[in-house]
């Protein structure tokens, strides 16, 4: 299970809350584990030519305070729920069965499926059912977090006039502080995700060679991480150290020196870490350049700790570029899980607030045990090098650890031939 029950219920009785319904893609997977990948694509007009580009729903999911979660989903992507935790399932949407001909009742994992497919409930719109749905389930008087971020307006709209009687409040910076920590099988994806990343990356370096498109380099990474069961995300390099490329067809030289970039997803969580590539030896200078982003990275692994605020870490990363006389870079820090950044955001203080409808605080945010913290430092030397360095950490009870192995003690120097 994806969903962290235990700090979801905390929040939803430090504020008062009923229910919660996830309504994004993302937070759809968090709440269920049901994925679909259409949901995150789709958008009225592919549905009704001349319409406008909002969001078509794909999937809801509540979680209330007391009783079973449910899950609500298009009809016909309903047997794609047959494995879920979450057992209470519902549909929405058109007829799509021909039942002219006489059906055999599906067996085993699939007759609660064919039950609810020969439903009646199969020809509502996802708005309908929803409020159906949490009506049927007694939250029609209720306190309810609604994920709003994202919703075409008049979806929202629907929803508050279909239950008038409900106090409904904007709960979507509620779920990204419960998403912050993870729980066993998090961990475990991060790892994984974590892993292939680096061996992928480290495979697709190694072919660097003067006379080499970035774009095998790309390909490389995309097929090794596609062999071991991930998903591609990001490769990217910098090029005469003038910023960041992604889609490049640069043959690479002798000379070059590039920051890069990579990153892939395993069951939908992500992995982003990053080195240097040097094609040729470091000269001194950069030599104590890239010393220097080491020790950016290493004070703030001593700062990692839970109750720590971002801004402190932030601080000693800066810090310690300064006093090395490095300026110009903007060292910093996230977390990862089923988004490229989850909170918290390793920045200084902003003076912003993290608010929706519940919650209010501020965006400089302490550390807890079982974050998933990236840190990341570079520098661009226009016409000259790029350096970088990215590290995955785990937050502990007393301190921080590495997620998994990377070794960013010195540049990847691949062997160079011809």
């Amino acid at each position: 299970m994806l969903f962290n029950q235990t700090r979801a219920l905390a929040y939803m009785r430090r504020h008062n809350l009923d229910a919660l319904v996830a309504t994004s893609p993302v937070n759809v997977t968090y709440f269920s584990g049901y994925s679909c990948w259409v949901d995150s694509q789709f958008k009225e007009y592919m549905m009704r030519p001349g319409a406008a580009s909002d969001p078509l729903p794909g999937a809801y999911a509540i979680f209330p305070s007391e009783g079973e979660p449910a899950l609500l989903v298009n009809a016909v992507f309903a047997v794609n729920t047959e494995s879920l935790w979450v057992k209470d399932i519902h549909v929405f949407g058109g007829r799509f069965l021909d039942n002219s001909l006489q059906s055999t009742k599906a067996s085993g994992d699939f007759c609660h499926i064919f039950d609810v497919l020969r439903g009646s409930a199969c020809a509502l719109s996802p708005t309908e059912a929803l409020i159906q749905l949490v009506k049927e389930r007694g939250l029609g008087q209720a306190r309810i977090g609604l994920e709003m971020e994202g919703m075409a307006r008049s979806t929202r709209e629907a929803v508050m006039q279909g239950l008038p009687s409900a106090e409904i409040r904007d709960c979507s910076n509620l779920i990204r502080l419960i998403r912050m920590v993870k729980g066993p099988e998090e961990l475990a994806r991060l790892r994984r995700a974590a892993e292939i990343n680096e061996e992928a990356a480290m495979e697709a370096l190694d072919t660097a060679r003067a006379g080499v498109p970035v774009s095998s380099l790309v390909q490389r990474f995309r097929e090794w991480t596609a062999s071991m069961g991930a998903d591609f995300d990001h490769f990217a390099v910098g090029l005469h150290g003038m910023g960041i490329a992604s889609e490049t067809s640069y043959l690479l030289k002798g000379e070059d020196i590039c920051y890069a970039d990579f990153g892939c997803t395993y069951g939908g969580y992500f992995a982003d870490s990053g080195t240097t590539l040097a094609l040729r030896p470091l000269s001194a200078e950069l030599l104590a350049r890239h010393a220097a982003l080491r020790g950016c990275i290493d004070v703030a692994i001593e700062s990692m700790r839970p109750g720590t605020r971002a801004s402190v870490v932030s601080a000693a990363m800066s810090r310690a570029l300064y006093e090395r006389g490095i300026t110009a870079s903007f060292p910093h820090g996230h977390g990862l899980g089923l988004e490229a950044r989850d909170y918290p955001i390793v920045v200084d203080d902003n003076g912003l607030k993290i608010a929706d409808g519940i919650v209010s605080l501020p965006s400089d945010l302490a550390l807890e045990a079982n974050m998933v913290i990236n840190l990341e430092c570079a520098i661009f030397m226009a016409g000259l090098a790029s350096l970088h360095i990215e590290k995955s950490f785990l937050i502990t009870m007393d301190g921080c650890e590495p997620l998994v192995s990377q070794d960013r003690g010195k540049p990847v120097m691949p062997l160079q031939t011809g």
